[in-house]
């Protein structure tokens, strides 16, 4: 669930951690490394998990198995969709 409403999953390849990371679960206020706003880690495919598209200066960003929704500025997460991929 996401917001109180279904999503669709979606199998992906399997997630590539940078070195010296491994899976956490990140949680809204937390502040996403530089590491992680790269293009290498942008997902634009929200629509097909039925997200909404992110407002101007935020981006959806793959995390292991979840999506992150990030100020672009900042690097805070914003949202989480924690289990988008399989």
């Amino acid at each position: 669930m996401y917001q109180g409403r279904p999503f669709n999953p979606v199998h992906v390849a399997p997630f590539v951690y940078p070195r010296g990371w491994a899976y956490r679960r990140w949680v809204i206020g937390a502040v996403l490394p530089p590491v992680f706003l790269a293009s290498a880690y942008y997902y634009s495919d929200w629509a097909a998990l039925g997200l909404p598209p992110p407002e101007p200066g935020f981006r959806w960003v793959r995390y292991g198995p979840d999506l992150l929704l990030v100020d672009e500025g900042t690097g805070e997460v914003v949202d989480v969709v924690y289990g988008a991929f399989y």
